[in-house]
């Protein structure tokens, strides 16, 4: 991998979750699995390993130099470009601890789901890459948990945009890499799970399209149960998609319930 990051230097940090201010260095634009698993150790003050990362949802990226024989994979990136690793089936693989990172489904240069040729590509573990950013929200949101008072587990509190739910444009960013199917189509036809008596908002339509909304816990049930999305993935977008964040409570809830 040819990751370029920015020049390193040292810098303050806030306070960690033991609430000891530490100076240490700036993870890089993409961290090796090594450095990422040292910085949220010092942030923490607990072990990290590439599984834990993987656990806690963080994309893993491996850089792919040009080649000619794929050019829809590249389009114009013409060095390259990082590209992400989140199939189910990929994911499992490097947590259960592979010797290397097999990748069969990535996204384009375009950012666009694209399936690999068969048996898909083999880089080394050295070669994996997480992205600074990520790395420090997942900081961020543990810090948030561990400060917060322990309660007793209780019935969720709705999602704070639960009587509007989350647009087509952000259910299609949510979801639109997990399904096999047009899933805008079937917002537009609204039948079945993607109606008024599904996970429609009901009347939010009333007026125009545009208008319409879906409560994303009870979309992605049924995603699950009616079109064999995968339940893991499922579970990632309520942990990554800022759309989801406010909901994430209210699908733990309804998995526990379900038994899922």
């Amino acid at each position: 991998m040819n990751a370029r990051p920015p020049p390193v230097r040292t810098t303050m940090l806030p306070a960690n979750i033991t609430g000891t201010t530490m100076s240490t260095t700036d993870l890089p634009f993409r961290a090796t699995t090594s450095e990422a698993c040292a910085w949220l150790a010092a942030q923490t003050g607990t072990p990290w390993t590439l599984a834990r990362l993987l656990e806690h949802a963080l994309t893993p990226y491996v850089w792919l130099d040009y080649d000619p024989a794929y050019p829809e994979l590249f389009g114009d990136a013409n060095g390259g470009y990082a590209a992400p690793i989140f199939l189910d089936a990929d994911i499992a693989r490097l947590a259960a601890g592979s010797e290397d990172v097999l990748i069969t489904t990535t996204k384009d240069a375009y950012k666009i789901v694209a399936r690999l040729p068969e048996p898909g590509f083999t880089r080394p573990l050295a070669d994996l890459r997480f992205q600074k950013k990520d790395i420090e929200k997942l900081a961020g949101k543990l810090k948030h948990a561990a400060q917060a008072p322990q309660q007793a587990v209780a019935a969720p509190k709705p999602a704070a945009e639960s009587q509007l739910g989350i647009g087509k444009a952000e259910v299609l960013a949510a979801f639109g890499a997990i399904v096999r199917m047009d899933l805008g189509k079937a917002l537009d036809e609204a039948i079945g799970i993607f109606g008024d008596d599904g996970a429609r908002v009901k009347a939010s339509a009333r007026k125009s399209k545009r208008n319409a909304v879906w409560n994303p816990v009870t979309l992605a049930l049924g995603l699950h149960d009616v079109y064999r999305a995968p339940l893991g993935a499922l579970k990632r977008a309520f942990k990554t998609q800022d759309c989801l964040l406010a909901w994430e409570e209210n699908w733990e809830q309804s998995l526990r319930l379900l038994g899922k």
